[in-house]
C-alpha cells in the first residue's frame, strides 16, 4: 500500500497554517492595544507623576521645583499626625471588616433561604450601598446632630444623656464604624448570598441524618464550604476600607483634634489645604504600599484555603 501524499492540503500546508495563525495573533493583539496602552497610560502615569512628586519639594502655583530626595517619607516618622492617622486607619480596618464581615455572613445565609417576600428584602436590605457615600454622609450629620438628631432623641427615649457624636473623640470613630457597618455590610452579605446558591447539597443532608444540630452544621460545613467566597468579600472590602475618605472628609474632615483623621484624607488635606503636594504625594505612596500588602496577605490566605 503507497504512502499517502503530502502534497497540497498535506504537511506542505502546515507553513501557511502558521502564517495564518501569526496573522490572526497580530491582528486581535492591534485591536486590543488601544485600550491596553490607555489602561497602561492612566495606571502608570498617576503612580510615576506621585513618585516625582514625592522626591522634590513643589507647591501649586510655584514654577520652582526642587529634589529633595527622600526627605518627604524621613518626615513621616516624626510627624505625629502622620502616625495617628495611620493608627485611625488601622482602627476603622480592622473593627469594620471585622464587624461587617460577620454581619455579612449571617444576614448572607438569612438571605439565601427561601422566605416569602426575598427578593424586595434583598433590595431593600441593599439601598445604603448603592447610595453615594456623600449623601450618606449628609444624611447621617443630621441624624448625629447634638440638639435635633434622631440618634439624641432615642437616647432621651431610654433615659440616657444626649451624646455629641462628630464633635467628640471619644466617640466619633465609634459613630464611623456604626456608619460603615450600616453602610456596607449588606454588600458583604450579597457576595454571601451568591456563594450560599452554589453549595452542594449533599454536605447538608448529611450532617442533618448525623443528627448535627444547626451550630454544629454551620460550624463544620457552611463555614468551611464558604471561606474561599468569604476570603472574596473580604479582599474586596479590605482594599475600600484601607482608603477610607468620602465620609470621613464629609462629616468630620478628620476632626476632632485629628481624632478621626485616616491616611487619605491626612494626604488629601496635606496636598489641597496646605499646598504641599509633595509631601501629600509621599504619604499617598505609603497608603498604596499599605493596600498593596494587606492584598497580598489576604491573597496567600485565599489560596490556602481555596
Amino acid at each position: 500500500m503507497s504512502a499517502p501524499s503530502i502534497k497540497g492540503g498535506g504537511v506542505a500546508s502546515y507553513p501557511r497554517l502558521r502564517k495564518v495563525k501569526r496573522d490572526d495573533r497580530i491582528t486581535g493583539f492591534l485591536m486590543v492595544s488601544p485600550a491596553v496602552v490607555f489602561t497602561l497610560a492612566m495606571i502608570i502615569f498617576p503612580i510615576g507623576y506621585a513618585v516625582f512628586l514625592s522626591v522634590t519639594k513643589w507647591a501649586p502655583g510655584s514654577s520652582a521645583i526642587h529634589f529633595v530626595g527622600l526627605n518627604n517619607f524621613g518626615r513621616m516618622l516624626s510627624d505625629h499626625v502622620f502616625w495617628s492617622s495611620f493608627r485611625v486607619t488601622m482602627i476603622l480596618f480592622v473593627a469594620c471588616l471585622l464587624i461587617e464581615t460577620i454581619i455579612g455572613i449571617y444576614l448572607g445565609i438569612f438571605l439565601s433561604k427561601d422566605i416569602p417576600g426575598q427578593k424586595v428584602l434583598q433590595a431593600v436590605i441593599l439601598i445604603p450601598s448603592i447610595i453615594a457615600s456623600v449623601a450618606i454622609g449628609m444624611m447621617w450629620i443630621q441624624i448625629l446632630d447634638p440638639t435635633l438628631g434622631f440618634a439624641n432623641y432615642l437616647l432621651s427615649v431610654v433615659g440616657l444623656k444626649p451624646l455629641a457624636w462628630l464633635a467628640n473623640p471619644d466617640t466619633v470613630l465609634q459613630s464611623l464604624i456604626i456608619i460603615d457597618v450600616w453602610q456596607w455590610s449588606p454588600f458583604m452579605a450579597l457576595i454571601i448570598t451568591g456563594g450560599m446558591r452554589t453549595l452542594p447539597s449533599e454536605p447538608f443532608e448529611a450532617a442533618v441524618i448525623d443528627g448535627a444540630s444547626k451550630w454544629q452544621i454551620f460550624r463544620f460545613v457552611t463555614l468551611p464550604l464558604l471561606r474561599p467566597v468569604v476570603m472574596v468579600a473580604v479582599l474586596l472590602r479590605s482594599v475600600d476600607l484601607v482608603r477610607f475618605f468620602d465620609t470621613v472628609y464629609i462629616m468630620t474632615q478628620g476632626g476632632p483634634n485629628n481624632a478621626s483623621m485616616t491616611l487619605n484624607v491626612y494626604s488629601y488635606l496635606q496636598g489641597f489645604n496646605y499646598m504641599d503636594m509633595s509631601y501629600g504625594s509621599a504619604i499617598m505612596l505609603f497608603l498604596l504600599l499599605l493596600v498593596m500588602l494587606i492584598s497580598l496577605v489576604i491573597t496567600k490566605l485565599r489560596g490556602r484555603t481555596s
